[in-house]
């Protein structure tokens, strides 16, 4: 175990690029408190991709010495992001593969273009309602009516989520991802989750649609089927991992945009595609804070640092993003010129890499043009200081997003 002074990770997110710029400044591997668990995070772009890559580090929660010498317990705050059943997100090698090939190639790009219309569909309605709450100049709230229910809008529909639904499970993410709910509430939450989702895939065993949750459940490679656990498991992540990361991708570009109005004027003079943009959002305020957790099962030394067997590994993807060896002096400013801005590893690396981060981009990619397009004259409702973090220690996870848009 390293001597190294602890940087404690602050779950109430009330300094976060401070708290960015600590982690930097530790080294490519600092040490860190989570909430009482020492871990090592990274915050070096190559380092973090060789890392990604290493077999030697593993999802399996039965790998982390903390957990199995009952230090840390069920009611460690964080525990729901780790020990959250057997899912592709929590096996590695080749039961991932598995677990994972059904959802890979429901997500390709030729199905994903034809998801277009539907999100396209979406975001109308949303900009519709945004326009009726904004009648005579009233201030709105961008993320209420239009970044936080399009994404579960599009993901429930791939899953299929009924929309009658969707206010429950908003409400239950919020509350899980929360650091102001108290633990046991948190474990209630996640227990209420898997009955929901347990129903839901029994539900479509019975009566297949035509939905991702039902060829998950047909699923059948020419080897072992996914079990009721299996399918609960990837459902409730792909649900949860797919509409947080677009919310805060959408208002994270806007953000940057409307505090930056000569690049938002670059790009809508058609000098630079949205692309550049989301990219650019991707690497310098992208949708993880630090993603939780690997564990290392042998000793693997980087450069002068030893990860012990049974520590744990953090990814801190926002410090990763503002990498300077990568992406120039300049990382800590918003430029979408950037040439190296599509080297973001925001959604991951390595087998494990985010199976709906084109999904993510596509959403972003239709609702930021429609939205400008829309409102041309949308601006900050306060100052842009006063735009502050949910305390979600995971998730870049804005609280409000208050504009007039005109």
């Amino acid at each position: 175990m390293s001597s190294q002074c602890p940087i404690a990770i602050d779950p109430m997110i009330s300094d976060l690029a401070g708290e960015t710029d600590r982690l930097r400044a530790a080294g490519p591997l600092a040490r860190i408190d989570l909430l009482g668990a020492p871990a090592w995070t990274v915050t070096d772009h190559t380092i973090a991709r060789q890392l990604l890559v290493d077999t030697r580090l593993v999802k399996d929660i039965n790998a982390w010495g903390l957990w199995t010498s009952g230090v840390i317990t069920r009611q460690w705050p964080l525990i729901g992001m780790i020990d959250a059943g057997r899912s592709m997100f929590t096996v590695d090698g080749a039961e991932h593969r598995r677990l994972r090939i059904k959802t890979t190639q429901a997500l390709t790009p030729r199905r994903l273009e034809a998801l277009r219309p539907m999100i396209e569909r979406f975001v109308k309605e949303l900009l519709d309602d945004l326009d009726e709450a904004s009648r005579d100049g009233a201030v709105v709230d961008l993320k209420q009516i239009f970044a936080y229910p399009l994404p579960m809008r599009v993901v429930s529909e791939l899953m299929g989520v009924d929309r009658s639904a969707h206010s429950m499970l908003l409400e239950s993410y919020k509350k899980f991802f929360s650091m102001l709910t108290p633990q046991d509430e948190r474990l209630q939450v996640l227990a209420d989750l898997d009955i929901f989702y347990e129903k839901m895939v029994r539900d479509k065993t019975a009566t297949p649609t035509d939905d991702l949750t039902s060829a998950l459940i047909q699923a059948d490679e020419g080897g072992e089927p996914l079990t009721e656990e299996e399918v609960v498991g990837n459902l409730k992540a792909l649900v949860a991992a797919g509409h947080e990361t677009t919310v805060s991708l959408i208002l994270s570009a806007v953000r940057a945009l409307l505090t930056n109005p000569e690049q938002l004027e670059k790009v809508r003079s058609g000098e630079y595609e949205w692309k550049a943009v989301i990219e650019e959002t991707l690497r310098f305020d992208g949708p993880v804070i630090h993603l939780l957790m690997r564990f290392a099962t042998e000793d693997i030394t980087i450069g002068d640092t030893v990860i012990e067997k049974g520590e744990g590994v953090v990814m801190s993807y926002r410090a990763i993003g503002r990498d300077t060896a990568i992406h120039g002096e300049d990382a800590d400013e918003f430029d979408i010129t950037r040439p190296t801005a599509h080297r973001n590893i925001s959604f991951g690396y390595g087998p494990h890499i985010c199976p709906g981060a084109a999904l993510a981009r596509l959403e972003a990619a239709i609702a930021l043009p429609a939205l400008f397009e829309r409102f041309p004259g949308v601006r900050l409702a306060v100052p842009v200081e006063e735009i502050g973090n949910l305390p979600v220690l995971t998730q870049n996870d804005l609280a409000v997003f208050p504009v007039q848009l005109s």
